[in-house]
């Protein structure tokens, strides 16, 4: 799945705001949260994030929102994806609703622009 995120090099935290529906706060807060966490900065000092970043942050979104864990908890049940290798694996995971949503929602949007209006009488 990293492929479909992948489009560019690097991203800005504004660009994968957009991407996650997250508010920067809530990154730089969990940043501290999180290990798995740790976007670069670049000479300017901004962080600057990767594919592989954002589904970090994918993956500790759906650990909160969606199954409910503590940060606590969703800080155990990573380090347990880590320690049986399947980290890699759960990213990509949580990433194939995320990015067939993003995917219809596209369609979508170019059925819109192919259909033709009727015709004025």
């Amino acid at each position: 799945m990293t492929e479909a995120i992948a489009k560019k090099e690097y991203y800005s935290m504004g660009e994968v705001c957009s991407l996650t529906g997250l508010q920067p706060h809530v990154l730089r807060y969990w940043e501290t949260r999180f290990a798995v966490l740790h976007p670069v900065k670049n000479r300017a000092g901004k962080r600057v994030f990767r594919a592989g970043d954002i589904e970090q942050v994918m993956l500790v979104k759906h650990l909160l929102y969606d199954q409910k864990y503590t940060i606590e908890g969703a800080r155990q049940k990573l380090s347990g994806l880590r320690a049986e290798g399947q980290l890699k694996e759960e990213r990509q995971q949580v990433m194939k609703p995320e990015m067939l949503a993003t995917m219809r929602a596209d369609l979508e949007a170019l059925r819109e622009l192919l259909i033709v209006p009727p015709a004025r009488k």
